[in-house]
């Protein structure tokens, strides 16, 4: 899906079932641009998407292609020492960045104190859960076949946490029960852990912007972010249970326009109420009811008559605020019976 930085969606394509977004990069550069014209675009991506060759291409093109790219933290390791020496600027209320230019690119480093909170809290979270369940399987009285399991299970739950641990794994010729095994946290790798949270690496082929600018753009994906979250949990584009193509793209297709409706409302109430939210209005106003009364007269007719009940305060209230007026009542309707 295509969306400007605002967020309101200008167009969206569905593609065959697993197909990698490296794959489809370089021909949705060409296609937007014979749709859409030549434009001063940036293309904003997640580091997964484009590869080195893709990158490279964008940069040597005839018109070469903007870009802002989020970066994998193994490079953030590799350009450390380099950033050291450059300053930190703020660019709002508990963001920092600093910027590292070469000869093709710029990188900026980005430092949020929100997110050193989110991923510190995830990280110590899973560390005390790991060596909880390190301590738990320690006093059970285990083979190494099964001492390997579990600590394989623990593993896969601790995910990169499990790299802060060091473990002395029983010998493979052990056969006593229980096998011995010990572990202990590495300071040394949990301090480097400590100092990269809460940052992220960007890269970009913009040479003649500041670091808070190109952060600005690159913080644009929330916007993506947030369209596929809406798609998927509000408007529930997932799972589809159709089994002929037509019927896939028709029901994408309503869900596309119920989203285009959101983003409206979603503006609307940025512009004018700004604590409310699109899901908080429809759950609101889903209170007001549409009836259909029928009223039966002595000569044989009946008197129809189509009612939408009375808004309660809440209502009122945001229907005032969102400047949005209710039609009249519909005037009645007189039938045979």
């Amino acid at each position: 899906m295509i969306v400007t930085p605002e967020g309101f969606p200008i167009a969206y394509e569905v593609l065959p079932g697993n197909t990698s977004d490296k794959s489809t990069l370089k021909s949705f550069l060409e296609k937007i641009e014979q749709q859409y014209g030549v434009a001063n675009r940036i293309w904003v991506m997640d580091r997964g998407i484009p590869t080195e060759a893709i990158l490279k291409e964008m940069r040597e093109s005839n018109k070469p292609v903007k870009y802002v790219v989020g970066t994998p933290k193994g490079r953030l390791t590799s350009l450390e020492q380099d950033f050291l020496a450059e300053p930190w600027s703020k660019v709002r209320e508990g963001v920092e960045v600093k910027l590292l230019r070469n000869q093709e690119e710029i990188y900026v480093l980005a430092k949020s104190a929100k997110r050193i909170a989110k991923e510190r809290a995830i990280r110590q979270r899973k560390l005390r859960k790991l060596l909880a369940y390190l301590g738990k399987i320690r006093e059970q009285k285990l083979s190494a076949k099964h001492l390997l399991l579990r600590i394989g299970a623990a593993k896969k739950e601790a995910g990169r946490c499990f790299a802060l641990v060091d473990i002395v794994y029983p010998k493979p010729d052990d056969k006593s029960i229980p096998a011995h095994f010990s572990f202990s946290l590495n300071k040394k790798r949990l301090r480097h852990a400590r100092r990269k949270e809460g940052r992220y690496l960007l890269r970009s082929n913009i040479t003649d912007k500041g670091p808070a600018e190109l952060w600005s753009h690159y913080i644009q994906l929330t916007e993506v972010e947030q369209a596929f979250k809406e798609l998927k949990g509000d408007l529930s584009v997932r799972p589809i249970f159709h089994q002929k193509e037509e019927r896939v793209e028709a029901h994408i297709f309503v869900a596309f326009i119920a989203y285009s409706l959101q983003v409206t409302l979603r503006q609307r109430c940025r512009a004018l109420a700004s604590g409310l939210t699109p899901r908080s209005v429809l759950e609101q106003l889903a209170g007001i009811q549409m009836l259909d009364v029928h009223i039966p007269t002595t000569d044989g007719r009946e008197l129809k008559l189509k009612r939408y009940t009375k808004p309660d305060q809440a209502q009122q209230l945001i229907l005032a605020r969102l400047q949005l007026l209710l039609p009249s009542q519909p005037p009645p309707e007189i039938s045979l019976r």
